[in-house]
């Protein structure tokens, strides 16, 4: 099996690149996490703040954290590069969650885009990609990701691939807090 965590895969295809996030990517990805239309799509369950960033100092420093966490063997957060731009448009996040709740061995799955990329077609191009090597790379059984109810191109998208809602919470870690409005895909 392979481990993400010793390298870390690359996916494309035509018109997209899923490659580890880099500091590099700071400027591109400050129009990501500086775009007030982008932030309500982003799933910030059981984490700190809504990843809103005023200050290019703040993307920089979550790219810090990513990259940290990732040597920590925690989670891997890909860039996704428009290669037709040869842009970071947004950014996608795996792991393997462990918790006492339905949700428990499952590759959770985090995307943020730009407002503009939050169409039906790109996002459904874009998980694509990483969706069913997921599977194996984060040897679970099931993915899930966070889709609002008024998100309707990232639900349509995500039936294409058929994932379906789930009536299940999440339970947070720390805080106990229940979290809704997931959509889970199954081997």
């Amino acid at each position: 099996m392979i481990n993400p965590y010793e390298k870390c895969p690359v996916f494309e295809n035509e018109n997209y690149l899923l490659r580890l996030v880099e500091s590099t990517d700071a400027p591109e990805l400050f129009l990501v996490y500086s775009d007030k239309k982008a932030v309500p799509y982003f799933n910030s369950d059981n984490c700190f703040g809504n990843f809103y960033c005023e200050l290019p100092e703040y993307v920089e420093n979550m790219i810090k954290f990513w990259l940290m966490e990732y040597k920590e063997e925690r989670f891997v957060r890909w860039s996704i590069i428009d290669k037709n731009i040869n842009r970071s448009i947004g950014t996608i996040e795996l792991f393997n969650r462990k918790a006492d709740d339905y949700f428990n061995n499952c590759g959770l799955l985090r995307l943020d885009l730009r407002s503009d990329y939050e169409c039906e077609e790109n996002i459904f191009e874009i998980l694509s990609l990483i969706t069913q090597p997921a599977f194996e790379l984060f040897n679970c059984e099931m993915i899930a990701t966070k889709i609002p109810q008024f998100a309707v191109e990232r639900k349509n998208a995500a039936k294409q691939l058929n994932f379906k809602e789930s009536n299940e919470k999440l339970i947070g870690g720390d805080n106990k807090k229940e979290y809704t409005d997931y959509y889970v895909l199954h081997i």
